[in-house]
């Protein structure tokens, strides 16, 4: 028998993929093409992760509830992996605690998305990442994104490149 999902998580995810949705096609008009789910070398998943027409890495971590917003303290991780940092929003979260220090508010951008559509409240700063390590992470993507489109087209290729 397999386990279902609470309802309760269903629409989570539900939010969440339909934030992400909407982002991305934000990004798609602003020429910022991206991956979901994209793993990084620290061992963190960035929700998004994408290079805009400069050759600037972004990364947007998405948030759907209070609980998971206050509770991940390791997010400044990504700021490693990125020269831009957004803060991906449902509509219906507050957004008061990405104002306070914690948060790092001069180092950090919001958007607030839905599945149609996003708005960017707060550009995020450029904080360049180094040559060589922007480099690394452009390969690193390019090479992802390769393996995902092949691997759609021919499953039997996701045996090989892990």
């Amino acid at each position: 028998m397999s386990e279902s999902i609470p309802a309760s998580r269903d629409v989570t995810l539900c939010d969440a993929r339909a934030v992400a949705r909407g982002i991305c096609r934000l990004f798609a008009r602003n020429d910022i093409w991206c991956l979901a789910e994209m793993p990084l070398r620290s061992g963190r998943r960035a929700d998004i992760m994408g290079i805009d027409a400069r050759g600037q890495v972004v990364i947007v971590e998405i948030k759907v509830s209070r609980a998971d917003l206050l509770g991940d303290a390791k997010w400044t991780d990504y700021l490693d992996h990125c020269d831009r940092f957004y803060w991906g929003l449902a509509p219906h979260l507050d957004r008061a605690a990405l104002e306070t220090a914690d948060f790092l508010p001069d180092a950090c951008g919001v958007i607030v998305a839905d599945g149609y559509d996003a708005e960017i409240l707060r550009p995020a700063p450029i904080l360049p990442l180094a040559a060589a390590r922007r480099k690394a992470e452009v390969e690193r993507l390019a090479r992802t994104a390769l393996r995902r489109q092949l691997v759609s087209l021919d499953p039997a290729c996701a045996v090989w490149g892990q």
